[in-house]
């Protein structure tokens, strides 16, 4: 990478959490986007300055698009749009509609994530295959890890702002939500 890296952002998927780099050559016109320390696009030469670059992200091809804006004279604003989203935004609502645990299984570090909506189970960039059922008090949604017997319980919390709560355990055993 050269010397004009002027962003740097880290967004959380499903499928993991991917580094989005961004250089930006404001004498070349050069744009270079890299995504987990691969190359995706490069433009050279580009003689307009600000604009947009739209890429997708991720094992789900989720749509990322640099928004670059001229604040003052040879200044230049870089923000990042997730699915039509300020990055902000994008994680405040993304925190709503997914649970993610993390947590080390025979040494290996492992990220769970829950879509909600969905009901999809993801681990570390894998999507998991599932087996739901139906339950006195909610659903269990059953997957495995390795050689151990995980499950997603689903409960009504009796509260209407609350919701429904989501709870990992592996092995029996509950695993506290992360993030």
């Amino acid at each position: 990478m050269s010397g004009d890296l002027v962003a740097v952002w880290e967004v959380a998927l499903s499928d993991g959490v991917h580094r989005i780099e961004f250089e930006h050559g404001t004498t070349t016109g050069k744009r270079v986007i890299y995504i987990d320390g691969k190359e995706v696009i490069r433009r050279d030469w580009m003689f307009k300055l600000v604009g947009k670059e739209t890429f997708h992200v991720g094992g789900t091809d989720t749509k990322a698009t640099i928004n670059i804006d001229a604040v003052s004279g040879f200044a230049y604003e870089y923000t990042l749009e997730i699915n039509g989203q300020s990055l902000k935004k994008y994680m405040e609502n993304r925190s709503k509609v997914t649970s993610t645990w993390l947590l080390n299984l025979d040494g290996i570090d492992c990220r769970v994530v829950l879509e909600k909506d969905t009901m999809d189970i993801w681990c570390n960039g894998q999507k998991m295959e599932t087996a739901g059922e139906f339950v006195d008090d909610g659903t269990e949604t059953h997957f495995s890890l390795g050689d151990h017997d995980c499950c997603i319980k689903a409960v009504s919390s009796g509260k209407r702002r609350d919701g429904i709560i989501h709870t990992l355990l592996v092995d029996g055993m509950e695993i506290s939500e992360s993030e």
